[in-house]
């Protein structure tokens, strides 16, 4: 089934600026390189910029910048810079449309310089990417803006509304994907209370209702992303899905249409570099069905016995064509 994919997350470009010798065609080295995503027919790719929380979290966030910049410059054949333009003629190009985004905001400021710096840095990313399409405040830990999804009673702090406040109107989106319970209501109540523009979603993130995980959304968050008409992109790893069952994968989605979200599910793979992964109990971090990026047009054949064709135009790039085309034109 050829229909145009977008995705709204993989870690391609930490995978490039940490890994020697790392390219964005090696197919055999990370699920997400340029060959699989042509196979799989992806139109257009959220390439995050991830970082830890520790010192040298600027500097690797640059780097990243740096790493999506040379991509472009050296695959020109292969990709180019995803404008709301690309997006209305995605049928048409033959290249896959690259994004960046931040996964972490660790990346625009380390825990003690000042939060000046973290406006400054953010600027500095735009100018060298082109755009940032979201920015998670945390990853699985606390951070100064505010606590990760594996921690617990750390919600929004004083410095995650000051950068809220600063990319209000910016045409950037708030990912809650990575963030703690308290951390996502203090979100969505500071947007709230001071009336900022700002889009929210939820990059890679599954349904807590089907599979018990902190990195799950709960149902009260995904019906406010829902309400406020945002994004949910389906996550692979198999952390996520359940441990044991692949075709959970199918559950997930299905979920998400019967609670809703049918103009919000998309599909968020989270394809990153695992060789280095130290955890061995997460390998295989892939079940077969979802390894790389060249299977999505298995999952939508599947998908297809209970879903309509519409249904699966906006799953798989209808309703991030209209949310990002949306934004991008403001």
């Amino acid at each position: 089934m050829q229909v145009p994919i977008i995705d709204t997350h993989c870690d391609i470009l930490s995978y490039l600026a940490k890994v020697p010798g790392a390219k964005p065609d090696s197919a055999e080295e990370i699920a997400c390189a340029l060959p699989l995503l042509r196979h799989g027919n992806v139109k257009m790719q959220v390439c995050a910029i991830y970082t830890d929380v520790k010192s040298g979290s600027m500097e690797l966030a640059t780097k990243q910048a740096f790493k999506y910049r040379e991509m472009l410059m050296t695959h020109p054949q292969e990709v180019i810079q995803a404008d709301a333009d690309f997006l209305d003629y995605l049928y048409l190009n033959s290249k896959i449309g690259m994004v960046a985004a931040i996964e972490n905001a660790a990346g625009l400021a380390e825990e003690k310089v000042p939060i000046e710096d973290a406006f400054a840095q953010l600027d500095q990313l735009i100018k060298l990417t082109g755009r940032i399409a979201y920015i998670s405040l945390t990853h699985h830990t606390e951070n100064r803006f505010g606590g990760g999804n594996y921690t617990t009673g750390i919600g929004l702090k004083k410095d995650g509304k000051l950068l809220l406040d600063y990319i209000s109107g910016k045409k950037i989106a708030i990912d809650l994907s990575h963030t703690s319970d308290l951390l996502a209501e203090g979100i969505l109540s500071h947007i709230d209370a001071q009336k900022l523009d700002i889009p929210v979603m939820a990059s890679h993130s599954n349904f807590r209702t089907v599979w018990e995980h902190k990195r799950n959304l709960n149902h009260e968050f995904a019906q406010e992303v829902i309400r406020r008409k945002g994004l949910i992109g389906v996550n692979f790893l198999r952390a996520f899905l359940d441990d044991q069952n692949p075709e959970r994968i199918y559950e997930h989605i299905l979920h998400g249409f019967e609670i809703g979200a049918e103009e919000q599910m998309c599909f968020g793979a989270d394809f990153f570099y695992t060789k280095d992964f130290p955890d061995k109990s997460r390998h295989p971090f892939y079940f077969p069905i979802v390894e790389d990026a060249s299977k999505y047009p298995g999952i939508l054949e599947k998908l297809a016995e209970n879903l309509s064709q519409s249904q699966l135009e906006k799953l798989a790039y209808k309703n991030c064509q209209r949310f990002f085309s949306g934004l991008w034109r403001k």
